[in-house]
């Protein structure tokens, strides 16, 4: 499991995530992130929004609940051992 490192856009700081998945919709490229390696950790569904060619992506968390829904949905597709829950 990939360990990544984002830092905040407001320059607030830094977290890292472990990457479970990633896929691309619609043209996104959307990507299931955890802080913890335990079976029932929370996750957090980003979705790159980087505008233009930059070396850095930019994500944002999805909170829109039909695009919530619908993108975990195919998460769990790809992942067969994994239940996300709202």
């Amino acid at each position: 499991m990939e360990k990544i490192k984002f830092a905040f856009a407001d320059g607030s700081g830094e977290a890292e995530f472990f990457v479970l998945e990633q896929t691309k919709i619609g043209g996104f490229v959307y990507i299931l992130v955890t802080d913890s390696q335990k079976d029932d950790a929370e996750c957090l569904i980003l979705k790159e929004v980087t505008e233009g060619r930059t070396a850095e992506s930019v994500y944002e968390i999805v909170e829109e609940d039909t695009e919530l829904l619908a993108v975990s949905k195919v998460f769990e597709e790809l992942l067969e051992d994994v239940n996300i829950e709202m």
